[in-house]
């Protein structure tokens, strides 16, 4: 029979009971005992700084993990030293799930600048989940969603038009800050633009220019790495291949 984990309130205060992003970590409803169980297991590990690595390529599956602060990257290099960005890990996003499947992991994961993270050893979360359904499926959930940007990354690439990959990268963005609580639509780059061309599979330089383009056609506002997304609905339409009606003709130069 198990025994109970004693709680310690004070701790749970400054934890996960507190902490902004419980609602995306935790699954709905989890009582008092079960939220003691769970906190007892998270390992918070001390901050990172911009390049540290959180693991690398073919290191064993200890932990999976959510970064509380900060943004991620995972990312594989190949023969020629070429560094290709697999996807970003925004705070509150569950990561580290590439090793499941084989034990070891398949790429390496970089603090894109200062970040704190929870640590949640992997054979320690299988056992609770074991005994507490609903955490069992939260976190098929966010495998499911892990899932998704996969296949969203897949879709970005399969696309022609270098418009139409950085009109999808910054629409799913969007998306992702406003499922973390953040504003969907005005929000800080916690990448580079040459991690996004990585990411996208473009030059830096066409990365540069589709951003001036749509600056210039009125459907978003850069400044630094500010984005403020200005028309949705013509970013969306771009992210499809269409061009909409509003951006034509608007602040590009034509081919003589």
């Amino acid at each position: 029979m198990n025994q109970p984990i004693p709680i310690d309130l004070h701790r749970l205060r400054r934890s996960c009971a507190d902490c902004s992003l419980s609602e995306l970590c935790l699954p709905a409803g989890v009582d008092r005992d079960d939220l003691g169980r769970l906190d007892t297991m998270v390992q918070r590990k001390r901050p990172l700084q911009r390049g540290d690595s959180l693991f690398r390529t073919g290191d064993p599956l200890r932990s999976v993990y959510v970064a509380s602060n900060g943004a991620f990257k995972t990312i594989v290099v190949n023969e020629a030293g070429e560094e290709h960005v697999l996807g970003f890990h925004l705070p509150g996003e569950l990561f580290g799930l590439d090793a499941i499947g084989s034990g070891r992991h398949r790429c390496e994961a970089i603090a894109l600048g200062e970040a704190t993270v929870c640590e949640l050893p992997f054979a320690t979360l299988s056992a609770v989940a074991a005994q507490l359904p609903s955490l069992q499926r939260q976190l098929l959930r966010v495998m499911g969603q892990s899932a998704d940007r996969d296949h969203d990354h897949v879709d970005v690439l399969s696309r022609r038009q270098a418009s139409e990959r950085i009109a999808m990268f910054l629409h799913g963005l969007g998306e992702r800050f406003h499922r973390i609580g953040e504003t969907g639509d005005d929000f800080q780059l916690p990448m580079s633009r040459d991690e996004i061309a990585r990411y996208l599979g473009l030059a830096l330089e066409t990365v540069s220019r589709g951003f001036t383009r749509l600056h210039e056609d009125g459907v978003i506002g850069v400044r630094g790495r500010r984005v403020r997304i200005v028309d949705a609905k013509a970013l969306h339409a771009i992210a499809r291949g269409c061009e909409p009606e509003s951006t034509r003709g608007v602040g590009r130069q034509r081919p003589a």
